[in-house]
């Protein structure tokens, strides 16, 4: 199958929720606004760490489009889809984005919460 090589991004990151890989930046938003069936979902211009599935015809509330599924590279979660084509004009400007559903993904912020509980000096050892 060959070795997966995963992209460190830098800054502000999304990432996949059950295995914390990074797969798109804060930056790369295009909107907040979109919907799946588990719910909220961004809209992104680029992400990474993916693996894209086969691309099919769905029909969604914004009308017709050729879209593939596309999973998280290390633990195999779905996590979105990818606009391949659209129908209808008004719709162009989603071809090639990314799509991620907000339940399948953590912000970077969230997930780098950390306490050090065993630190390896203290004050009464400078002493």
């Amino acid at each position: 199958m060959g070795r997966i090589f995963v992209v460190e991004l830098e800054g502000r990151a999304y990432r996949c929720k059950f295995c914390k890989t990074h797969l798109a930046l804060v930056d790369d938003i295009v909107s907040k606004a979109f919907h799946s069936r588990r719910g909220k979902a961004y809209l992104f211009t680029n992400a990474v760490n993916l693996t894209v599935g086969p691309p099919e015809d769905r029909m969604m509330l914004s009308g017709m489009h050729t879209v593939a599924d596309i999973f998280c590279c290390c633990c195999g979660q779905i996590v979105g889809w990818k606009y391949e084509a659209a129908h209808e004009r008004s719709q162009k400007y989603k071809e090639g984005k990314f799509v991620l559903e907000r339940v399948r993904i953590i912000d970077g912020i969230d997930s780098e919460f950390y306490i050090d509980t065993n630190p390896s000096i203290s004050d009464a050892e400078d002493a």
